[in-house]
């Protein structure tokens, strides 16, 4: 089931329209109240060294799709690098949004939206297999703890994008981040916008050299990290 009734409500930042998805099951936003579309930049591309470390064939795995916006920073991304073949995208989600919240919720960010309707039309019609120009994506629906251990794939990035720790600390367990590095080629990367402590720890324990940058807005610090090559 792909779910008709929404997990949302809908909040805006001070003198904006209520059009920021927040999840009813966390309490928290699905991405920053300023710029979402920007934070995905900062933290995610940024974090992962990216576009510089693009290559044809590369591969980026995510935890926590949400509305598909760090999905489509990443295609976008790519498309202007203009390198040959896709970008392979694999994310896990646990409670994955109606086609009509993702609308609404990317409607916000014109760049985005220019290039969404292939994939709003798939996932409208219970896709979470599809392909558009530069990309093949896939969206592995159920609990990342269980989900993930089966994938076979790699990643040369990981987007972890999970809710806030504190409020989805399942997302976040030192046994889910060694899984993570687990599925990361050698020389892979992550990003992710929390600093939270038990975090960083997780993953340096994991094997990854992490390392603390500045946050996006007004949040002080980010986590980034390698994998040894």
């Amino acid at each position: 089931m792909h779910g008709q009734d929404s997990a949302v409500d809908w909040t805006g930042a001070a003198g904006q329209p209520a059009d920021i998805p927040v999840s009813r099951c966390h309490g928290d936003p699905f991405y920053a109240l300023s710029d979402g579309l920007a934070e995905a930049r900062h933290v995610f591309l940024r974090g992962n060294d990216l576009p510089a470390r693009f290559a044809p064939g590369f591969r980026i795995a995510e935890l926590g799709f949400g509305t598909g916006l760090n999905m489509l920073a990443a295609l976008i991304a790519w498309r202007a690098a203009g390198l040959a073949g896709p970008l392979h995208f694999t994310s896990f989600e646990v409670h994955p949004l109606p086609p009509g919240d993702i609308a609404r919720a990317l409607a916000r960010f014109p760049e985005a939206a220019a290039v969404a309707a292939p994939f709003l039309d798939a996932w409208a019609e219970g896709a979470r297999r599809f392909a558009l120009p530069g990309l093949e994506a896939q969206v592995i629906e159920g609990d990342a703890q269980h989900t993930l251990p089966g994938w076979r794939g790699r990643a040369d990035a990981w987007f972890l994008d999970g809710f806030a720790p504190a409020r989805n600390p399942g997302l976040w367990e030192p046994a889910l981040m060694a899984e993570v590095a687990r599925h990361t080629a050698a020389g892979g990367s992550f990003a992710t916008y929390t600093a939270a402590g038990h975090v960083r720890r997780a993953l340096a324990a994991a094997g990854f050299a992490v390392t603390r940058l500045p946050g996006f807005g007004a949040k002080r610090h980010m986590t980034a990290g390698r994998l040894p090559a």
